[in-house]
């Protein structure tokens, strides 16, 4: 943090939202957003953490008081006794089932912790969005979810890789075996019965295309093998997840110089996902040119154009229509000089391999731009700009299916296999697609068998890594992916949302494999086994 002497902030700020954290800035420090400035810098993983002001407010006022530059730097121990971990919930599912097995009516109650203050999301507001995953992707037409957010003695919680929606996945999938459990159904049978189908409702009114959850979830269990014959201890279960495309505003700048090389200036961070290899590949496209020959900058708030940053699976969708829309903006004024040069119409103009043609005449993009600044009429700019009316109406699902062993004498759970299956559109990028899958699985196979934060009187007792277990490649089972394609989502090209869907069912498919395995039903995660061995203690106690 540094104060000009004109009263201009400059903020140095590892953060996926720079103009919204301007605003948010803006409020705290009662200043106008135009005497802020945010300067973005390398932001590495994020999966939530880095969408929130964290410290720089107190650095602020360390600035302005000393009237020297301010940086803070937390450590691991701070980071993890002070940062914003997951919210913490306790969740009560209740549904109405015929004897034949179709659900009739939900009422869900999802009570998230979000700590001892307002000042992270979703306080102050009243609602997390992943209570709405209580209904599923499940034709159930009577629903009522109630969901609350409450104040504890804690520190305050956090955004994490889509907030609220492990925990209430975990509760209902759980609660659905239960169901076919007691009515004596398959639990595979029990779901393609009551997913939805093309034409349905979805449980809270949701009008959706192109729904294909049924073959999703054939398709995965097909891969896993359920019904085939297994070992004692054994055991298979199932989660599912459904997640429509995250959307909003987003603008991009492009730019081309002499030398054919392409500037893309944007206000969107690259959070390690690969985002901006995903924008090259839409301006390399629309041109056809290289990668190489484009350029992608992150410009600070006073330079960029407007984007509200990362979040809710949006990226590729939002930022990917606004970098569209400039290519083909400056694709037809490239088109335009070519027009006048060949002496035609500028309609006439096709661009095939690189080449603009038309009069049986052609010039690659280098000639074209070397001819445009002889007439003095380089670089070339132009925009793009994609403000939806509304959410598409469309939607991506997930089925994963994980084979678990038990030791009945430990409780020790080794997860055998996990089966990840996707509904899809055009996949633009297969190496980072197929990264944001694997990422998700192992992330979500983390926290339902080995992270836990411990709170002792509202103080993070584990705090550091050796008390924290995070997932290495021991812990990684096989891991298989199912691509089922359905091309009609709202990004460039048809492409869907990946980056928050791999993470979610997996904690529900463990905790119904454990179940099958050894008939144990653990509603409290992680999925340990302390909790496993105490649990087969009980059952053979009298």
């Amino acid at each position: 943090m540094q104060i000009e002497a004109d009263g201009k902030v400059n903020v140095w700020l590892s953060n996926k939202r720079p103009f919204l954290m301007r605003s948010k800035l803006s409020k705290a420090l009662g200043i106008s957003e135009e005497q802020i400035r945010i300067n973005l810098v390398p932001i590495g993983g994020d999966f939530g953490g880095k969408g929130s002001l964290m410290d720089s407010v107190l650095a602020y006022y360390l600035a302005r008081r000393t009237g020297r530059p301010v940086k803070f730097v937390m450590t691991y121990t701070e980071e993890m006794t002070a940062g914003n971990p997951r919210h913490s919930a306790h969740i009560t599912i209740r549904s109405g089932v015929t004897d034949d097995g179709r659900i009739t009516a939900r009422q869900a109650r999802v009570v998230f912790n979000i700590g001892a203050y307002g000042a992270q999301n979703p306080a102050p507001n009243v609602n997390l969005h992943g209570s709405a995953s209580a209904g599923g992707p499940y034709r159930v037409p009577n629903v009522d979810i109630e969901s609350l957010c409450v104040y504890t003695n804690t520190l305050p919680r956090g955004n994490v890789r889509a907030p609220g929606v492990p925990q209430t996945v975990f509760a209902l999938e759980s609660h659905l075996d239960i169901i076919a459990s007691e009515l004596g159904f398959d639990p595979l049978d029990f779901r393609l019965r009551n997913v939805l189908e093309e034409g349905d409702v979805g449980p809270l009114g949701e009008k959706r295309r192109g729904i294909n959850v049924k073959e999703t979830l054939q398709t995965a269990a097909d891969a896993i093998g359920w019904g085939n014959d297994k070992a004692p201890n054994i055991g298979r279960g199932i989660g599912l997840y459904e997640r429509g495309p995250g959307g909003g505003p987003s603008n991009t700048d492009l730019t081309i110089d002499a030398k054919a090389h392409i500037t893309l200036l944007t206000g969107v961070p690259d959070t390690g996902t690969g985002s901006h290899t995903i924008l090259q590949q839409i301006v390399a496209e629309e041109l056809q040119t290289s990668l190489d020959a484009v350029t992608v900058i992150v410009g600070s708030t006073d330079v960029a154009p407007y984007d509200p940053g990362i979040g809710g699976s949006r990226v590729t969708h939002s930022a990917g229509q606004a970098t569209l829309e400039a290519g083909r903006n400056l694709r037809s004024a490239l088109s335009e000089i070519a027009a006048r040069l060949f002496e035609c119409p500028p309609e006439d103009v096709e661009l095939v391999e690189g080449r603009f043609k038309a009069n049986g005449q052609s010039l690659s993009l280098l000639e074209l731009m070397e001819r445009a600044e002889r007439l003095g009429e380089t670089p070339i700019a132009r925009s793009g700009k994609y403000a939806p009316e509304s959410r598409p109406d469309v939607t991506s699902f997930c089925v994963q299916m994980a084979e678990v062993e038990v030791d009945p004498e430990t409780g020790q759970v080794k997860v055998r296999r996990i089966v990840s299956a996707h509904d899809v559109g055009t996949i633009i990028n297969p190496l980072t697609h197929q990264g944001q899958i694997d990422g998700g699985v192992v992330q979500g196979l983390g926290q339902t068998t080995l992270e836990n934060i411990e709170i002792d009187g509202g103080i993070v007792t584990t705090a550091n890594l050796g008390d924290y277990k995070l997932p290495n490649i021991a812990d990684i089972p096989e891991l298989t992916t199912v691509l089922i394609e359905n091309n009609n989502g709202p990004a460039p090209y048809e492409g869907k949302a990946i980056g928050e869907l791999a993470n979610n069912a997996i904690v529900g498919a463990i905790a119904n494999a454990v179940y099958d395995a050894v008939g144990i039903r653990l509603t409290e995660l992680p999925v340990t086994a302390e909790k496993v061995y105490e649990a087969l203690q009980a059952k053979r106690e009298p």
